[in-house]
């Protein structure tokens, strides 16, 4: 070898050896075959336009040969070692590369300050990176992957970032990346961290390339299924995905964001299980558990199994179009993750009922621990919280064949549902008792849903011509069986943006937009609290009257006091924060 060579050309391309450039790395330069495999994976991957994200480069060459070969939009390259950054870019404009590579360092000035840090361990901890002397640890933003992919929405992955891959791979959501090229060390890194990747790749869709793919750089794709919101007009909301012997993966803890779903016999996740709350996943691509027990026979994927009513008629029952679309006496039940798995309590009775008024008497099961489904048919989400409130075709329809078909109308034709019985405690209209004195004189039933059976709640609800409602959940369910011949007024709470979830399900299901009533005075949150559902809100009674008069619910009489303020302080009690008159509640 010619120690005395201060550059190189490489497949075209001119490369300065650095001074503390190693000889083994000067010779595989030479002799073209500097990071051949990973570069042949590359190359292989990436088409015309796409964008590349690197991540852990030493030199710079791999992105240099992509950017000058494979014709790509644009390349971000994080670099493993800060002190390389200069010569990397320089090598960068030495072949006119400059427009299509950006490289940086985590710590360097082109990355805020201000960003949460993770640390990435000793030096060596990207695989590229050399020892310091002065052993300082290197740290990388936290999340790093999800961070950057938002943002920069990379088609392919370069990675080669050694012993805290994992740590990086496993709370990724590899959003809209098609391929990953991944190099490994086995040796220094370790059999088990070397597969924990390999799986965490298999675990979100990516299928390994057999011929591009070697002992140390594994090339994978995969046939991309957008990880997207679910949408009303259709798409994978109204499609079933038919499994055989998938992998239901239970969450570990509570959490409003947990990892739980379902994977196929191959690892993958499987889209159409996923949960969505708005535009926000509630339900992240799991790891492969390492056991999991067979569970017999052919099972329907329900989802998420929420213990508190609210969330159980909007979150767990979003899937139950699909009865419409099988033989029900095909199949041995209706298969859940819990949303709580500590909560081992008997399940609440109105789980059961709600699928008898749906007409279906598959049995619910619990999948507390990873379990195999010898087959599972999963339908996608459609209904729930955010845009999807409005259901999708499907949904609808199979809620207007089958919801409470059976039951008859029973009860007065004018009712106010009331929340005055639940307490403060699970969020209030301020002096309700009042408004329903009032509204009993117009000829009201005051109607507690809590104290009857979901059967009787039906009937009452088909029975009425003219319904007036507190917000609340109580307006979700009535949505199921709610007629553009009933009048439906909702009086607000809260200001909140869960309100328009409710009116858009009112609307979509019953064809008629509801009278939505905001006539708030005053809102209160408890001390330290941040459930919006556990807003308490004061209206403005002579409003609530001129509206209810001006849309027909009740005749016009004397104006509605409003309750005096020691008897609003007494309703309320201690312990809550008035909110600012134009705070709005994000949901």
């Amino acid at each position: 070898m010619d120690t005395s060579k201060t550059e190189v050309t490489f497949r075209g391309l001119s490369i300065p050896f650095p001074e503390d450039l190693s000889e083994d790395k000067r010779l595989q330069l030479q002799e073209g075959r500097y990071k051949s495999d990973e570069i042949t994976g590359a190359l292989s991957v990436i088409r015309p336009g796409d964008t590349v994200l690197e991540l852990g480069t030493d030199l710079g060459v791999v992105s240099a040969v992509v950017a000058n070969e494979a014709s790509p939009k644009a390349i971000l390259s994080f670099a493993a070692n800060p002190t390389r950054v200069p010569y990397i870019r320089a090598m960068q404009s030495l072949n006119r590369l400059q427009d299509i590579v950006a490289v940086r360092h985590p710590l360097s000035p082109d990355t805020s300050a201000e960003q949460d840090k993770r640390s990435l361990g000793s030096p060596g901890s990207f695989s590229s990176l050399p020892a310091l002397a002065d052993a300082r640890r290197v740290e990388t933003p936290t999340d790093l992957l999800d961070t950057v992919i938002d943002k920069f929405r990379p088609d392919v992955l370069i990675m080669n970032i050694g012993q805290d891959a994992l740590s990086l791979l496993n709370p990724c959501h590899f959003k809209d990346v098609r391929a990953v090229v991944m190099s490994f060390c086995p040796s220094v890194h370790g059999r088990e961290h070397t597969k924990a990747c390999k799986d965490r790749l298999l675990s979100v869709g990516f299928q390994k390339s057999a011929d591009l793919s070697t002992r140390a750089v594994w090339t994978c794709m995969r046939n991309l299924v957008r990880m997207e919101p679910p949408s009303p007009a259709g798409g994978w909301s109204c499609q079933v995905a038919r499994l055989q012997a998938p992998v239901v993966v239970p969450p570990t803890h509570r959490s409003h964001v947990q990892p739980t779903g379902v994977l196929t016999a191959k690892g993958q996740t499987v889209p159409h299980a996923a949960t969505w709350r708005n535009a926000r996943l509630l339900t992240l691509p799991p790891a492969r558990p390492e056991k999991a027990t067979r569970l017999p026979g052919r099972w329907v994927w329900g989802g998420v199994l929420w213990r508190y009513f609210p969330h159980f008629i909007t979150e767990s029952v979003t899937r139950l179009w699909v009865l419409e679309h099988i033989d029900v006496a095909q199949f041995d039940g209706i298969l859940f993750t819990p949303k709580n798995p500590k909560n081992t309590g008997p399940m609440p009775s109105f789980q059961r009922a709600f699928l008898d008024l749906m007409g279906c008497s598959l049995p619910i099961h619990e999948a507390r621990k990873p379990c195999v489904p010898d087959e599972l048919i999963v339908p996608g989400q459609g209904f729930g919280l955010g845009q999807i409130s409005r259901g999708t075709d499907r949904f609808t329809e199979a809620m207007a064949l089958r919801f409470g078909h059976d039951v008859a109308p029973s009860g007065s034709e004018k009712l106010y549902i009331s929340r005055s019985r639940l307490g403060a405690g699970r969020g209030a209209l301020l002096g309700e008792t009042q408004l329903e004195a009032y509204l009993e004189d117009e000829g009201y039933e005051i109607f507690h849903p809590q104290a009857h059976s979901l059967s009787e709640q039906v009937a009452r609800y088909k029975a009425a011509r003219q319904i007036i409602a507190a917000e609340g959940s109580a307006l979700h369910f009535l949505a199921f069986v709610a007629r553009p011949d009933q009048q439906i007024a909702m009086i607000l709470r809260r200001r909140s943006s869960a309100t328009q979830h409710i009116s858009n399900h009112l609307e979509s299901f019953s064809g008629r937009v509801p009278l939505c009533i905001e006539t708030l005075r005053r809102q209160w949150m408890p001390e330290g609290e941040i459930r919006r559902r556990l807003a308490v809100g004061e209206p403005d009674f002579a409003a609530i009257q001129a509206a209810l008069v001006t849309h027909g619910f009740i005749t016009n009489g004397p104006v509605w006091e409003q309750p005096v303020e020691e008897t609003v302080q007494a309703a309320l009690g201690s312990g809550y924060t008035q909110l600012a008159p134009s705070d709005r509640l994000a949901g």
